[in-house]
């Protein structure tokens, strides 16, 4: 298989990328990044570009399988605009010009309580980008709901309170429904979801994504 991914230079795009190339099943692997990752390898394939031009490269997003892992948080993109731009148009654009050249699965790192009705800016986006890509009608559509996650040398401090906090309330017995998972592990779920999920539209909330 061929993969596309954007967010490659983000936690779970690092380590899902390092897993990709260490996969078989994979042949290929494309980036599409701002900057470079650093990475070398035989599968890899590396393009800068400027997100918000994906007509100017639309040629090459060509495979079998889309990953999504593009995301911020509003503090990094400095308002709820920005934040739309890179978290809803980016994938977006991608998702659109990916269906066009018949890549058959789309796979998308949401997050846990997305939802269009949602009253919450945040929740509310993520959900909203998961309809309209339901929309596209790709072949295959597997959304991830996680929860909290870990990332390795994180310089997020309120991330890091989060974790702890709600680490303690799991020994509690308390809100197991968003136990934080590490980046690695998400990305070993992602990596394997076009291979053994079924065509069609499946969404994981995270006892599935735990489980399977």
């Amino acid at each position: 298989m061929k993969a596309l991914l954007i967010g490659a230079t983000g936690s779970t795009g690092h380590d899902l990328t390092d897993q990709l190339l260490d996969d078989s099943n994979y042949t290929e692997v494309v980036l599409f990044v701002r900057r470079s990752t650093g990475k070398s390898h035989p599968k890899l394939k590396e393009y800068i570009v400027d997100f918000s031009k994906p007509e100017s490269f639309s040629d090459i997003i060509t495979g079998d399988v889309l990953f999504s892992c593009l995301g911020t948080t509003l503090k990094t993109a400095g308002s709820k605009e920005n934040q739309w731009k890179i978290d809803f148009d980016i994938p977006v654009a991608f998702a659109e010009i990916a269906r066009k050249n018949e890549v058959g699965s789309f796979v998308l790192v949401s997050s846990y309580g997305a939802s269009a009705k949602s009253s919450v800016f945040y929740s509310k986006m993520k959900g909203e980008l998961e309809d309209y890509i339901a929309k596209l009608d790709f072949r295959q559509y597997i959304i991830f709901r996680p929860g909290p996650l870990i990332r390795k040398d994180t310089d997020r401090l309120g991330e890091k309170i989060a974790v702890k906090v709600i680490k303690v309330l799991n020994a509690l017995g308390l809100f197991k429904n968003i136990k934080p998972i590490s980046t690695y592990f998400l990305a070993q779920k992602l990596r394997k979801a076009p291979k053994e999920l079924p065509l069609g539209i499946t969404i994981l909330e995270l006892d599935r994504i735990l489980k399977f």
